[in-house]
């Protein structure tokens, strides 16, 4: 398996914090967690995966693309990093991702934050409608090249309404920087798989029922779990944090009032806020300090 990561700067001082593991979204890549990093980077040192298929990530060898094949990805690279536990992080398909690896391997968790994560909801909305048109045959093939023949600014602007609650406040060297990704994609043959088959897996892990559906792994978990919400997330339905912060046994809420899909980018402090609270709480509940 070969996978393409993305590092924090190191501290200064020569600090040795702890690791960190981030794991972005459908359609995003490693970039998506930068300004987080940044923030964390004297707390963790961050590694952030290109998952496969995904951003400088090649397609996987066994042409799967799950949430199960996803978690897979993310356990070798944990267990290649052989730092012991690490704080796992992920957003939206990431953080179902990350439930799956939280529930699979306690071992290697020590906490998780979940940012919008893909937790099965089967209420249509309009704004999520993409995502399931993607699992029809025939129309989510037509969707996929619709929207790699997009132009790359196009689609940086389109993709930045759909996840960010106000996507006029995006930065423009931000939006250039996603349309240089959208363009470098759009050239790679095996883009247009990646997404609809993530989007495809994403569906199934809806559809799971038994003791491997996500709402089932979320209550096994036993690490310290923090949960960010949107209120104007248009994919994941705030509502869902009520269940959520029941279902994990461990768990701490925070819903932002002006925040979108992202919150890791479109607030990234608040999001440092939280999760810096997390680290130390969990700190000091196991004894151990950086």
């Amino acid at each position: 398996m070969r996978l393409s990561i993305r590092r924090a700067e190191p501290c200064a001082d020569g600090a040795q914090p702890p690791p960190a593991v981030y794991v972005h979204g459908l359609g995003g890549s490693a970039l998506n967690w930068t300004d987080l990093m940044g923030l964390l980077r004297d707390r963790v040192d961050g590694v952030a995966i290109d998952l496969p298929g995904f951003g400088e990530s090649p397609p996987p060898a066994d042409g799967d693309y799950s949430t199960f094949g996803h978690a897979r990805a993310v356990l070798r690279l944990i267990e290649w990093l052989g730092k012991g536990p690490v704080h796992l992080l992920g957003n939206s398909m990431g953080g179902a991702v990350a439930v799956r690896v939280a529930a699979q391997r306690p071992d290697l968790v020590r906490t998780l934050t979940l940012i919008s994560p893909a937790l099965p909801d089967l209420r249509l909305r309009r704004t999520s409608a993409s995502t399931g048109l993607l699992a029809v045959p025939g129309i989510g093939h037509a969707l996929t090249r619709w929207i790699h023949r997009m132009p790359p600014e196009r689609r940086a602007q389109a993709a930045a309404e759909l996840v960010y609650a106000n996507a006029a406040a995006v930065p423009e060297p931000l939006l250039r920087i996603a349309a240089e990704e959208y363009a470098k994609r759009s050239r790679c043959p095996w883009a247009q798989q990646a997404l609809l088959a993530s989007a495809r897996g994403i569906i199934r892990a809806y559809l799971e029922r038994g003791p491997q559906s996500l709402w089932s792994q979320a209550a096994r978990v036993r690490a310290p779990t923090l949960l960010v919400y949107g209120r104007q997330d248009k994919l994941v339905d705030s509502r869902l944090a009520v269940r959520a912060a029941e279902t994990f046994p461990r768990s701490r809420l925070v819903v932002l009032p002006d925040s979108g899909h992202v919150a890791m980018m479109e607030h990234p402090r608040l999001v440092a806020a939280a999760v810096r609270e997390l680290l130390e709480d969990s700190e000091r509940e196991t004894g151990t300090g950086q």
